[in-house]
């Protein structure tokens, strides 16, 4: 039975080099989130600040990298802890990108809607040039989940 764990970033970094198909860990976050199928971890969300100056308005948080080892449902169990605790924290939406090659199952399965293409071939920066295969060149899809509005408020 799929359980939600609390997971420091080191934890979850450490999952994410292990098993993530083409992101490296992230420097940061503001909290992650595990999940355990009995004693074995299984999946990480990490979640920080929106990479994109435009939505870093401080409302909005952005699952930065979900990571599972293949169990069954543990993707969307994320992705949808992920939106409960921001709505807990006061965010108003939560943000997530994927390759438009993937079909966003999970995303659906947790509520998140998808605002089309975002982004281009890869994230770049003058600062931190990439290497040339870090990353899939192909362009990416943004999904948000928007905060429900609660007791008539």
């Amino acid at each position: 039975m799929l359980e939600l764990t609390p997971v420091t970033l080191r934890e979850a970094n450490a999952f994410v080099a292990q098993h993530h198909r083409h992101h490296k860990p992230t420097v940061g976050h503001k909290f992650s989130i595990g999940v355990k199928d009995g004693e074995a971890l299984v999946g990480v969300a990490i979640c920080g600040r929106p990479v994109s100056r435009r939505l870093d308005d401080g409302k909005t948080l952005e699952v930065s990298r979900l990571c599972t080892d293949g169990t069954k449902n543990a993707c969307s169990m994320l992705y949808g802890a992920a939106y409960r605790a921001a709505r807990a924290m006061g965010y108003q939406r939560v943000v997530t990108y994927i390759l438009e090659s993937e079909p966003g199952t999970s995303l659906k399965a947790a509520g998140y809607r998808c605002e089309g293409r975002a982004g281009g071939l890869e994230w770049n920066g003058e600062r931190k040039p990439k290497d040339a295969d870090q990353y899939p060149h192909e362009m990416k899809t943004r999904w948000v989940k928007e905060m429900e509005e609660q007791n008539g408020r």
